[in-house]
């Protein structure tokens, strides 16, 4: 039998650490995390961008939340999509969403000025600015912007409700109170601090839901905006199938009933 010599200690290392790193090559998930899930054949998968507007779109606890998140969410599901969201500030959010083929950005408003930026899929909801008084004060019933009778309207400070309003003649600290948002408008007007208040109606159902009280506390008694409606926009560029895929889910959980089920747990 011949003579076998054992090689050296160092050797014996390298030879290690070369099959080491060849375990490594041929097995990728040891170096890396394994990916997750994959997707299902046939389906594909969306990345959505929104802002923090409560309760549409929100979040909380470290995960998006608010009508509209969940909305897309049970759409994808019907559709057979999968779907990860992402809540930046908004310009953010526009610009992310621009950059992928693969996106979805909500709740957007849907004007002319839009009409081609975007595939549309919705509406979501109707967006409705109202002006509002307490339901108990039945005396507080203007008759037009113009004609306020004496009645002082609370908005927030330098947003585009206020600037409309100023557009429309109405004079600071005279007819308008600014406050610093509709939350803080809405504790003056309960307090007896403003007899009117401009606000969102999603945003109004949102805020009384907060102080635990109903949305029948506030009565509208004049329209500001209310001829839009929130959508969810694709790319232009979207496949037409995936938007399709997504149009006929929402009108699906329309018709079933599950959308209003939906609808009722935010806006009551």
């Amino acid at each position: 039998m011949p003579y076998v010599t054992s090689p050296p200690p160092e050797l014996r290392r390298g030879c290690r650490l070369l099959l080491a790193a060849a375990l490594l090559v041929g097995a990728p998930g040891l170096a890396r995390a394994q990916p997750g899930p994959s997707v299902p054949h046939g389906s594909a998968a969306l990345h959505a961008f929104t802002e923090n507007l409560p309760p549409l779109n929100y979040m909380e606890g470290g995960e998006a939340q608010g009508f509209s998140t969940e909305l897309l969410r049970l759409m994808a599901a019907e559709a057979g999509l999968t779907l990860r969201i992402d809540v930046l500030p908004w310009q953010r959010s526009v610009q992310e969403a621009a950059r992928q083929r693969h996106s979805v950005l909500y709740s957007l408003t849907r004007t002319p000025e839009r009409e081609t930026q975007y595939r549309w899929v919705g509406p979501i909801s109707p967006r409705r600015i109202l002006i509002y008084r307490l339901s108990q004060r039945t005396e507080a019933q203007p008759r037009s912007l113009q004609q306020l009778d004496g009645l002082r309207i609370g908005v927030a400070r330098d947003s585009a409700s206020a600037a409309y309003l100023l557009a429309a003649g109405l004079r600071p600290e005279v007819d308008l109170e600014f406050g610093l948002d509709d939350a803080t408008n809405l504790r003056k007007l309960l307090a007896g601090r403003m007899d009117l208040i401009v606000m969102l109606d999603w945003a109004a159902a949102w805020h009384l839901r907060q102080l635990k009280l109903p949305y029948t506390t506030l009565t509208p008694v004049l329209p500001m905006d209310v001829d839009k409606s929130y959508w969810f926009g694709l790319p232009p560029d979207a496949d037409p199938a995936v938007a399709r895929k997504l149009q006929d889910a929402l009108d699906r959980l329309k018709r079933d009933g599950r959308y209003d089920r939906l609808r009722q747990r935010y806006f009551s």
